[in-house]
């Protein structure tokens, strides 16, 4: 089986100066975020950006395909489709329209030196969007297959998450990690905008930054749970706990800045807290 990279990494530590997208500096917001997310991924993965497929893959991905991608950043249209995106098939268009999709238990046959290697996986794919919300590409993260991926979903399925962040970038972030999760994600900068869609709009979980405009993510998390009842909380929040203590409903915490592992334990934990109540 593959092995995970373990290295830090992002659009800044190589030169993009002679791929086909060009300098950085004059990348959209989205390929920038999506790009970085990738490069820093500790799986493999890919991504395509653009309907003339040009395509990016990190570290670990070339070393589970083989010494014919060379090394990161490529940046370039392929001239042979890679398994994944092969495998895909009409899960790369549903992507490209906007759905999440999972596939698990993948087969997927890859060529070396010592002959063809074959590695189970599960692939997530994950529209990614540009400020306006037009998909401008997709990205692919592969893991093992594990029996419970394969044979059984996830209890509870994908979560319906409102994400609640005053700073654009930081909540296009967010929403982008959460989506590559396989969950829906809704992104607002502003509790008012935030209390519009909770009355037009069910969710499962509110996760909204602390220090807000206007009004504070826990008077927030009081009137969302007004508005719906059995609506679970997740707080980010850049200092400590202090405003948190004596809620009368139940909440998970993060500090900021956290790691994508403890976004991904809160989420899980999510499913076995009790509901909150008006």
């Amino acid at each position: 089986m593959f092995e995970t990279d373990k290295t830090a990494r992002s659009t800044a530590s190589y030169d993009w100066s002679a791929s086909a997208l060009g300098e950085t500096a004059r990348w959209p917001l989205g390929l920038r975020v999506a790009a970085d997310l990738l490069l820093n991924a500790p799986l493999p993965g890919l991504l395509v950006w653009g309907r003339e497929m040009v395509l990016l893959f990190n570290e670990t991905y070339g070393a589970l395909a083989g010494p014919g991608y060379g090394r990161v950043p490529g940046g370039n249209v392929p001239p042979v489709m890679p398994p994944p995106l092969a495998a895909a098939g009409d899960a790369l268009t549903r992507a490209w329209n906007g759905e999440p999709v999972v596939l698990n238990g993948l087969a997927l046959s890859f060529r070396h030196p010592e002959g063809p290697r074959e590695e189970r996986c599960d692939m997530r794919l994950t529209p990614v969007r540009d400020e306006s919300g037009e998909v401008r590409g997709v990205l692919l993260l592969l893991a093992p297959a594990t029996p419970a991926a394969v044979e059984e979903p996830a209890a509870g399925g994908a979560l319906q998450i409102l994400v609640v962040e005053d700073n654009l970038d930081s909540q296009y972030l967010v929403c982008e990690m959460l989506r590559a999760f396989g969950h829906e994600a809704d992104g607002v900068g502003h509790p008012d905008d935030a209390l519009a869609l909770l009355g037009r709009q069910r969710y499962d979980l509110l996760f909204t930054d602390v220090s807000l405009p206007g009004m504070s993510g826990v008077d927030l998390a009081r009137r969302a749970i007004q508005d719906q009842p059995g609506l679970r909380v997740i707080f980010a929040s850049g200092y400590g706990d202090t405003l948190l203590r004596h809620l009368d409903f139940p909440y998970l915490s993060l500090q900021k800045p956290y790691e994508l592992d403890q976004l991904q334990d809160a989420l899980a934990k999510v499913a076995g807290m009790p509901a909150a109540r008006a």
